[in-house]
């Protein structure tokens, strides 16, 4: 079994201080586990996972995860509200600490399958969804979103989406604040081209003072992070978390108060080979695990050696752990803080 101990019981409510976006082809549950020997407080997301692979095809692909990775939040990609309810339940049954709605996603391929971002235009539905999926199970049901779509960007228009959520039980919103447009611009281009507004966020929250709002979009620091808590009630970060995951070292101690020693690089690479091990028996091939693992030296010396090591060797027939071991730049390296020592936010 892989090394628990880094494990600590977080509520809910603290957790969401801190959040790592769900991300298409990148949270999976071998990057969520690596995270969690960062960070043992922060709330982590699942990829979107959509209410017909959930139904009809394998749940435990979908849905097994590891018992360090609590606390830990299901995403579900739907507009049914039967569906989304059953989706739920299987959600809560495997031990997910909290069910989301994907109202953020604006592709193509989400749009044709009425969920994602278009749902916007239809707040009705989402809380119907809402309200089913709080029917159905104990843990928080909580709704992801932007702050409009297309020319529905009114904050009016986002006020009654938001209110119409609140009324029927949502727990918390995560708002990525930028809007998003159906059409002409990619995935990718909404998540840059729409200007983030910040303010409309913040306004949110002020109007809507007993719902948990978190913040997603842009943040790239754990002192911006910090700033934001002093007038929303968490910050979610997304592709930076990822490609420098140890902007998050110092996440305990700064956003939790929690003055446990943050593990070294190394340490977390010798709690990661047990998990890498036990995966690879169980027929996981290794550049499934170790590709999520390239940015842990970062800016370190070795850190260039590390990834192209990784990349060029673990997809190979027979790649064994070795292949972390070998590339892995010589222990006695500082590592380098992404905060200021002397900064710290906690509720």
């Amino acid at each position: 079994m892989p090394d628990t101990s880094n494990r600590v019981a977080t509520p809910l409510t603290q957790a969401r201080q801190l959040s790592i976006a769900p991300m298409l082809d990148w949270t999976d549950r071998h990057f969520r586990f690596f995270l969690r020997l960062i960070t043992r407080h922060s709330l982590l997301y699942t990829e979107m996972v959509t209410t017909g692979a959930l139904l009809h095809g394998d749940q435990a692909r979908f849905l097994r995860f590891d018992p360090a990775e609590h606390p830990v939040a299901l995403q579900l990609g739907g507009s049914d509200p039967v569906e989304m309810a059953r989706c739920a339940r299987l959600g809560a049954d495997w031990g997910y600490d909290e069910i989301n709605i994907n109202v953020g996603c604006p592709s193509d391929r989400v749009q044709n399958g009425r969920f994602g971002a278009c749902l916007m235009a239809e707040p009705g539905l989402v809380a119907d969804c809402v309200a089913a999926m709080k029917d159905a199970v104990a843990v928080p049901v909580t709704v992801k979103t932007r702050i409009g779509i297309d020319d529905r960007d009114s904050y009016g228009e986002l006020v009654d989406f938001v209110g119409t959520q609140a009324a029927a039980g949502c727990d918390a919103l995560i708002v990525h604040a930028r809007k998003a447009w159906l059409k002409g611009l990619s995935p990718k281009e909404n998540r840059d081209v729409p200007p983030l507004r910040y303010e409309v966020v913040q306004q949110l929250k002020a109007d809507f003072s007993d719902l948990s709002i978190s913040l997603n979009g842009g943040i790239k620091t754990l002192t911006e992070a910090a700033d934001f808590l002093t007038t929303l009630d968490g910050v979610m970060i997304g592709r930076e978390a990822y490609h420098n995951p140890w902007m998050l070292a110092q996440a305990d101690r700064v956003i939790f108060g929690d003055d446990h020693p943050p593990l070294t690089r190394h340490e977390v690479l010798e709690r990661f080979l047990p998990y890498a091990k036990r995966e690879m028996a169980a027929g996981v091939p290794l550049s499934a695990m170790s590709r999520h693992l390239l940015g842990l030296f970062q800016g370190q010396p070795g850190g260039r050696v590390w990834r192209r090591r990784i990349s060029e060797n673990a997809h190979r027939p027979g790649a064994g752990i070795d292949v972390l071991t070998d590339a892995a730049p010589t222990h006695g390296q500082p590592d380098v803080l992404t905060v200021d020592p002397s900064r710290r936010f906690a509720r």
